[in-house]
């Protein structure tokens, strides 16, 4: 009996061998069968195959003296070696093994394809190998708005933001950071903190309100996240790494570090005392974490006097404290004197919205969006100093959150992006590229940045070389990445104030800006030598320079965004002079109270539709 065991066990190995052996046979022959089969269809359909008839010899079409040009299939039929023993026949090459859908991946070329259609192959199919792609990268939508600032060139040549944390003082980060994550090349968490003032606010400690990203161990850091959505929508315009379907970055800084202050709740609101808390918090750290750029995308009507109001006294202590402080002009354009606290502090950079109407890299088609704040500021300061893309901006956001509950077809729930429009992601913009602008040269102050960013950008020209929009809509112009980071410019910021001596209450200033009484219109002075030499000098700058504004918007476009364009007699209008009590505006502007109150909501307000 075990005699017969082992000879009936030593018979089916030999089977097993020689089936093995003929189907490797089959895999290296060029001898090729005759047969149908189902005609080619894309990957994924599934095409009925033809009843199986009789073998019919036939002989393949002669083989052509150039080399044939061979594409991938999938060919299946009863079995996967039934499916390679047909590929073969027909002269191609078998280049895998698919027996869990019984077929093999294979290559032919056009006559080898031609031979196995005319094989009778039960159960047989052919499909065309589809390339795939993983989602979560090279799929991704194209936002063109890096682009659109100068600031693709910058990563091509290796300049991301590397080494520049930037605090974005918001409702928070997303739980699932995404394309926030990391920086290219690197796997690294580059959310070095995130801060929750909310959570601190309502009971919690300040270390509990710390996440486990730092040294600190928090109790509570699923609690941590972006509930509104603009946050993170906010942090990814500055900070995504994604990498979109042409090859570019999606964020504008794609290598910067993050570190997140949540002081706006579920419905985009906060409080003075929460945002001034965000601030002091970010000053503090700044040492800790390399924090150069806070971003400020939010906003509340001034009610004061721009040194009167304590969430201004903040801004400005982290400016003196040398931080590049990056502020939303606001959403109420486009009436003048719409600038936002704390756009309206001098020092900062407020930073105004152009749309590219929807023509992508067409700059003759940009335009001033009508929802963009404009100044001048109360106390004359020429606001906002600088414009960039703010319609229509697609960036990483949850889609759990409140903005895409309440606006869900601004939602692409395929990869996770949101599309809005505001000052907010204009500023979101600005501090990318202030970031870039400090990896080339991380010595720069704040004044100097300031300086650099103005002095580069470009302005809306008309034909004749005038302004297409007063500096009280467009400031300096359109900032440019590039440019701003190799500028030599110097001197052209913050001349003629003091931010320490505002601080301490010694000295306050008064722009160049005023209104004259007759005609309405807002005017720059000469110099900036305050009311009295105003209404004397009102009407020297010619119509049209852009320096004399009668406060209308214009929808229309097909300017020039250029460089070229020279301020009128070397005026540098970005700067201050000390406050008089008796300069006084015609237009007689009267605030709501006589103060601001640290209980006075601030916030995302007034959301515009996109442009």
């Amino acid at each position: 009996m075990a005699m017969k065991a082992q000879t009936k066990r030593w018979v089916f190995a030999v089977g097993i061998a020689g089936s093995l052996l003929a189907i490797l046979f089959y895999l290296d022959r060029d001898d090729v069968a005759t047969g149908q089969v189902t005609r080619v269809v894309p990957l994924g359909h599934v095409v009925a195959s033809r009843a199986p008839a009789a073998r019919a010899a036939a002989a393949p079409a002669p083989r052509s003296i150039a080399e044939p040009v061979r594409e991938r299939y999938i060919v299946q039929a009863a079995s996967s070696g039934e499916a390679a023993t047909a590929v073969v026949r027909a002269g191609g090459k078998v280049t895998g093994d698919l027996s869990v859908i019984r077929a093999v991946s294979a290559s032919l070329d056009e006559q080898e394809l031609s031979a196995l259609r005319a094989a009778h192959v039960a159960r047989l199919h052919v499909y065309v190998d589809a390339a795939v792609s993983a989602s979560s990268t090279s799929a991704l939508p194209v936002t063109y708005y890096p682009s659109e600032v100068a600031a693709q060139p910058l990563h091509a040549g290796g300049v991301t933001g590397t080494g520049v944390t930037v605090a974005v003082v918001d409702s928070g980060i997303w739980n699932q950071l995404g394309p926030d994550q990391s920086t290219p090349g690197h796997t690294a968490n580059r959310v070095l903190a995130q801060y929750d003032v909310i959570t601190a606010s309502q009971g919690g400690t300040v270390s509990a309100a710390l996440t486990g990203l730092t040294s600190v161990v928090a109790s509570n850091t699923t609690d941590i996240n972006d509930l509104f959505g603009h946050g993170t929508h906010v942090s990814s315009i500055i900070a995504s790494s994604g990498v979109a379907t042409n090859g570019t970055f999606q964020g504008v800084a794609p290598g910067v570090n993050l570190v997140s202050v949540r002081v706006l709740n579920s419905n985009g609101q906060g409080t003075y005392a929460n945002v001034i808390s965000g601030i002091q918090w970010v000053i503090a750290q700044k040492a800790r974490y390399n924090i150069r750029v806070m971003n400020l995308s939010l906003s509340a009507p001034p009610t004061s006097v721009y040194w009167m109001d304590p969430l201004n006294q903040a801004v400005m202590a982290a400016w003196n404290a040398g931080i590049v402080v990056v502020v939303a002009a606001g959403n109420f354009g486009p009436n003048p004197m719409t600038i936002g606290v704390p756009g309206n502090v001098p020092y900062v950079i407020t930073v105004g919205a152009i749309t590219d109407n929807y023509y992508p890299m067409q700059p003759s088609q940009y335009k001033l969006a009508s929802f963009s704040s404009v100044g001048p500021t109360y106390e004359g300061f020429v606001k906002p100093e600088v414009v960039a893309m703010g319609g229509h901006i697609l960036a990483y956001a949850p889609t759990n959150s409140t903005l895409a509950d309440e606006f869900p077809s601004w939602m692409n729930t395929r990869y996770d992006d949101f599309t809005m429009s505001g000052t907010s992601m204009a500023t979101a913009v600005t501090s990318g590229v202030v970031a870039l602008m400090l990896q080339v040269n991380p010595l720069l102050t704040p004044d100097q940045v300031k300086c650099h960013l103005m002095a580069s950008a470009d302005p809306a020209v008309n034909a004749n070389g005038t302004l297409a929009y007063s500096v009280f809509q467009q400031g300096a112009g359109l900032v440019n990445a590039q440019a701003a980071a190799y500028s030599t410019a110097s001197d052209c910021a913050n001349q003629g104030v003091n931010v320490l001596l505002d601080l301490a209450g010694i000295q306050h200033y008064g722009g160049a800006a005023n209104q004259n009484p007759t005609t309405g219109q807002y005017y720059i002075t000469a110099a900036g030598s305050g009311s009295l030499l105003g209404e004397l000098l009102w009407g020297i700058e010619s119509i049209g320079s852009g320096l004399e504004w009668n406060g209308d918007y214009t929808s229309g476009s097909g300017y020039t965004w250029s460089s070229g364009y020279t301020w009128s007699s070397g005026y540098t209008w970005s700067s201050g002079y000390t406050w008089s009590s008796g300069y006084t505006w015609s237009s007689g502007y009267t605030w709501s109270s006589s103060t601001a109150s640290s209980s006075d909501a601030t916030g995302i307000n007034n959301i515009p539709a996109q442009q």
